[in-house]
C-alpha cells in the first residue's frame, strides 16, 4: 500500500496549489508546511516557511549568508531545523503530513532528511511536493515502494485533486 503521496513537476506547475485544495477538503487532522516565495517590489527575494499550526520561518533569502546556497539564495537552516522539522511530526496516528516540499534547499538541512525519512516510514500518510530533478537522495525517496510520484501540469492540476483524495481513502 502506497501511503505516501508526492507530487512533482516544474516550477510555478501548480504543485501547492493542488496539495491545498487536497487538505481543504480532508476530514482528517493534518500537520506540516508550505514553502511561500517573499517578493519585494514584485521580485522573488527568498522563501518562507508556513506551517500548518501558524508559526513561520525563513527558508532562504537573497540577503542571507550562508556555506549553503541554491543560486542567488542563502539557505537558513536554522529555521528549517526549528520550525519545519517539528511540524513533520505526526501527534497521532491518524495525521496527515503535509511536507511542501522535498528540494534542494531543505535538503541541506541533515535533521530534515532523518526526520523525512521517519515520517515516510511511518504508519500515517504523507502528502507532498518534491523537486523534478534531484540528487542521488530526493531519487530515492521517489523510488521507494511505499511512494506514488504524480506528475503535475496545468493541465492534469484539477483531476489529480480527486485521485489524491481516493489515494486517502484506500491508504487510511
Amino acid at each position: 500500500m502506497k501511503t505516501n503521496i508526492l507530487i512533482t513537476g516544474p516550477p510555478g506547475c501548480g504543485k501547492s496549489t493542488l496539495i491545498e485544495k487536497v487538505i481543504n477538503r480532508i476530514e482528517e487532522p493534518v500537520t506540516g508546511f508550505f514553502t511561500r516565495e517573499i517578493k519585494e517590489r514584485d521580485r522573488r527575494v527568498g522563501f518562507s516557511i508556513n506551517t500548518l499550526d501558524g508559526r513561520e520561518g525563513i527558508l532562504a533569502n537573497k540577503s542571507i549568508r550562508s556555506e549553503y546556497r541554491v543560486g542567488k539564495y542563502g539557505i537558513n537552516i536554522e529555521d528549517i531545523d526549528t520550525i519545519a522539522v517539528p511540524s513533520l511530526i505526526p501527534k497521532g496516528k491518524d495525521e496527515i503530513v503535509v511536507i511542501d516540499e522535498i528540494g534542494k534547499m531543505e535538503c541541506f538541512s541533515d535533521l530534515f532528511k532523518k526526520t523525512l525519512i521517519q515520517v515516510l516510514d511511518s504508519p500515517n500518510c504523507v502528502i507532498g511536493s518534491i523537486a523534478l530533478r534531484g540528487d542521488s537522495f530526493i531519487q530515492g525517496i521517489k523510488n521507494r515502494d511505499d511512494v506514488q510520484v504524480s506528475n503535475v501540469t496545468p493541465e492534469t492540476r484539477d483531476s489529480l485533486v480527486e485521485e489524491i483524495l481516493d489515494s486517502i481513502k484506500k491508504g487510511m
